[in-house]
């Protein structure tokens, strides 16, 4: 009787014991589970954090304005951007009164790729629109000689010269840039500062000439209306081939651009 009640206790000991270690398993297994999902909760949570868009404000030689930039890879961005500047000024020069205006208008579109990982980037795009040009006019006084396509004219004293002009170029065209700085960075800093530096193509540059009053002989005599006169306005037309020539190299526009940002 003896033997049969301890081998009763020992199995309920032993039903005890497993039951016991069955339940803490379970909570074990139960708290492993919770623990890795909020593990991958937070990562998640925190990898979302980190793929925010940026601002910044930037000057460069396409102007002032500013740039937002949206992760779309782990090493890439896009990027879009604007900038404006104007400048005009006005002066005399052996009598003839000369003013000029320089207008840079410009949006862009670029995709920042950082191939280490870094804030090193190589950023193709393209100038989505360009309003960039020079223009200017000017008023010769009676008797004073100005040149077309080689030709001297002098402006006629009963109806003098005046004049304006205008350079521009394509109104799109690609671009490419290189720097440093990651603008929506995967870090949790906020601010920072970006570099770029490229070209954009902007077409081969049109320049437009148009004058109005009367044109004469250098020695005052044989005045004509240049607006009307084909040999004049030949002479006009030789005088911006020349100046689009000159000016061919600015086909490749030089883009150095320095910029503050914020992530958010």
């Amino acid at each position: 009787m003896h033997n049969k009640l301890s081998v009763t206790l020992l199995f309920a000991a032993s039903f005890a014991v497993s039951s016991a270690l069955a339940s803490d398993s379970d909570r074990t297994d139960g708290n492993s589970a919770n623990t890795a999902a909020i593990s991958t909760s937070n990562k998640s949570e925190s990898t979302l954090s980190n793929h925010r868009p940026g601002i910044a404000f930037k000057t460069s030689l396409l102007g002032f304005g500013g740039d937002v930039a949206v992760p779309m890879t782990r090493r890439s961005n896009v990027r879009v951007g604007f900038a404006a500047f104007n400048y005009g000024r006005g002066f005399d020069k052996d009598g003839v009164s000369y003013s000029g205006r320089l207008n840079l208008r410009s949006m862009q579109a670029l995709y920042d790729i950082f191939p280490f990982g870094g804030g090193f980037h190589l950023s193709p795009g393209v100038m989505m629109y360009s309003g960039n040009q020079l223009s200017g006019s000017a008023i010769v006084p009676g008797g004073q000689t100005v040149t077309f396509g080689g030709v001297d004219y002098a402006s006629d004293p009963a109806n003098p010269l005046k004049g304006n002009g205008k350079l521009q170029f394509s109104k799109a065209g690609p671009m490419f840039l290189f720097g440093f700085g990651n603008l929506a960075r995967r870090s949790e800093r906020h601010f920072g500062m970006t570099v770029d530096i490229g070209a954009v193509y902007q077409g081969v540059p049109r320049t437009t000439l148009n004058f109005t009053g009367g044109a004469c002989d250098p020695t005052g005599l044989g005045c004509r209306d240049v607006s009307s006169d084909p040999t004049v306005q030949s002479n006009i037309q030789s005088e911006q081939a020349k100046i689009n020539h000159s000016a061919s190299p600015l086909r490749f526009y030089p883009v150095i651009s320095v910029g503050f940002g914020y992530k958010f």
